[in-house]
């Protein structure tokens, strides 16, 4: 009986014509991965017959047809639109680099530099691919650039051209605005209104505290924390201690604690462009990338120059396979940050 782990145990898989996204190879490689055995053409011991479509005449002997949508599901793929919209093919990238060619990939992938799905290449792989290739055309040789690539591989960048986490600090709240740290009135009303302008002193006061211990080498974020959370308690309505508390969570891999802090934010001030900014990187870091995409676009409506916003649209963007829409955030990080980090990588693609 098929395990789970190999449903294609004791059947034997022949192709029937070609699939939309897979090749050949792909689908030999995929149903021995699942247990099958692969045969070129139709046998009499073919006991599934895998085509693009539905076949007109299917022999007795055959049982099951599957799609190549079937097949994917199957391996646990991306289905075949996602898979030709958001993931480079080799001819993809030929197109891209000049001098790459089909066996620069296949070192490239055994020497587990890049992680191709289905024959297809992530976004992710672009930044090793792009290195490799320049360093070839420069006239390295495959050896030298795979060790190279391979000595550098524990410090490459994480998470598609961003850098990690712990590394990648959230927009920060620095300051409140003027009108949310009134000074305490020498002699304060009696009632309700004195209640409030008290709270909203201590609440200020809490958050300066925060800040400071939230800054520097020697930042302190358990007293952070616990500094933005009682101003957050006194003035429920103080944005900036929400989005910093959101922000030290975020830093903690707490992602769910974060996102309600942010999205809480973006309900008091729907102008928040850190609240924004950095939901955007939770649902980028968590695939949600639609949702990303929209958050990014937020952010800009507010704070067009920030350039980290334009780099991370774009980012994602790529991802979801729309790289004309990618093309001019590409060119917008480019010219508001010339000596940025990815300045390199956004030419290339802005091109």
């Amino acid at each position: 009986m098929p395990s789970v782990e190999h449903p294609l145990s004791g059947e034997q898989v022949a192709l029937s014509g070609r699939l939309s996204v897979l090749s050949r190879r792909d689908v030999r490689g995929l149903i021995e991965r699942l247990g099958g055995t692969f045969s070129a053409d139709l046998t009499p011991r073919t006991t599934i017959l895998l085509c693009d479509a539905p076949a007109a005449d299917v022999p007795p002997h055959v049982h099951r047809v599957l799609t190549e949508r079937d097949l994917c599901q199957m391996a646990g793929l991306p289905d075949p639109d996602t898979l030709r919209e958001r993931y480079y093919s080799t001819k993809d990238l030929r197109g891209m680099y000049a001098g790459l060619r089909d066996e620069h990939l296949r070192y490239l992938e055994k020497w587990g530099l890049v992680r191709p799905t289905a024959g297809r290449y992530a976004f992710a792989d672009l930044t090793v691919i792009r290195q490799a290739a320049a360093e070839i055309e420069r006239g390295a040789s495959l050896k030298a650039v795979l060790r190279a690539l391979s000595a550098e591989q524990e410090g490459q960048l994480a998470l598609d051209f961003q850098p990690p986490r712990g590394e990648r600090p959230p927009a920060r709240v620095v300051a409140l605005p003027a009108a949310s740290s009134p000074e305490p009135a020498l002699f304060p009303a009696d009632g309700p209104d004195r209640m409030t302008a008290a709270n909203q002193s201590m609440a200020a006061k809490y958050f300066l505290e925060g800040a400071e211990l939230d800054d520097g080498e020697t930042r302190d974020l358990e007293a952070a924390a616990t500094a933005y959370r009682r101003a957050a308690l006194l003035d429920p309505l103080l944005v900036p201690a929400l989005v910093n508390l959101a922000n030290i969570h975020y830093e903690r891999d707490e992602l769910v604690e974060a996102e309600a802090l942010y999205e809480k934010a973006i309900r008091i001030d729907t102008d928040c462009f850190e609240a924004y900014f950095n939901l955007g990187n939770i649902q980028h870091d968590v695939a949600r990338y639609a949702d990303a995409v929209s958050a990014y676009r937020d952010a800009l409506a507010i704070n067009p120059s920030y350039p980290e916003a334009h780099f991370y649209l774009a980012v994602t963007l790529e991802k979801l396979g729309r790289s004309l829409e990618a093309r001019p955030h590409w060119k917008a990080y480019r010219d508001l940050a010339p000596d940025g980090e990815f300045v390199e990588l956004a030419r290339e693609f802005s091109e």
